[in-house]
């Protein structure tokens, strides 16, 4: 992988990690099962440590900086109300396409 594609899954995962976190704390639901979010997370947790100059570069770097596979998402800001829009917004699409099956 280059520079790029690195920085792009190191943001998607951040972000994937955010969302469910909000979901599963704040909104008291979960779409992902616990070893679907502990993948994600170690993986994660893998390119940080790999790559700590493009982990930097990505989103949330800060809220992400000492994030482990073993760090509970529910210290991840997930009252941001950005975040609870679209986490809100992905759990609505979840059930209505659950619900179209």
């Amino acid at each position: 992988m280059n520079h790029e594609q690195i920085k792009k899954l190191i943001n998607r995962r951040r972000r994937q990690i955010l969302l469910h976190s909000c979901i599963y704390y704040r909104l008291n639901d979960s779409i992902w099962t616990d070893e679907q979010y502990d993948k994600k997370a170690r993986e994660l947790q893998s390119l940080q440590e790999k790559f700590p100059d493009i982990a930097k570069e990505c989103v949330y770097a800060k809220e992400f900086e000492d994030f482990t596979e073993t760090t509970s998402g529910f210290k991840l800001p997930i009252h941001d109300p950005v975040i609870v829009e679209k986490a809100q917004r992905l759990l609505k699409y979840h059930y209505e396409r659950k619900n179209q099956k």
